[in-house]
């Protein structure tokens, strides 16, 4: 499913298997900034799926949740990381997760950043602040920047 608002827009996906948690993710990425196409997959399968069809343009960045049915987020990242065409993308992974052994996975697998899923509708919107306006290539030179505090 994509959300279109105007000519001029970010192009992001994002992969989750909860219906509800997607919903909030399109409403606070809109109300964040709202020329954004949102591309949805309800999990890593359907990601991939719309990734092989070559999309144009690719997404800025993929929003990639890590537990999810047929094809979860780290086999999905594994995936993206192999194919030549699309290992440049910038991967943030989503997790209810803090623990330590799951962030350095997701870093080691190929993770651009990690950020525990938000609880809140604001605390959402501020992810997706950070996140568009982040310095990607401080982020990929820091290590200690993987994971949004």
């Amino acid at each position: 499913m994509k959300a279109q608002t105007s000519q001029l827009q970010r192009n992001i996906y994002l992969a989750d298997d909860d219906e509800d948690d997607r919903l909030m993710f399109l409403e606070a990425l809109l109300e964040v900034n709202s020329n954004v196409i949102l591309t949805q997959a309800e999990d890593g399968k359907q990601l991939l799926d719309i990734l092989s069809k070559n999309p144009k343009p690719l997404p800025e960045f993929i929003f990639l949740d890590i537990n999810m049915p047929k094809i979860g987020g780290f086999e999905c990242l594994v995936q993206i990381k192999k194919n030549r065409k699309l290992n440049k993308l910038l991967i943030i992974m989503l997790s209810t997760s803090s623990d330590p052994l799951t962030i350095f996975k997701a870093q080691e697998l190929g993770a651009d950043f990690y950020a525990v899923k938000p609880a809140t509708f604001d605390d959402i919107k501020i992810l997706i602040k950070n996140v568009l306006q982040m310095d990607w290539l401080s982020v990929q030179n820091d290590r200690k920047k993987f994971r949004l505090t």
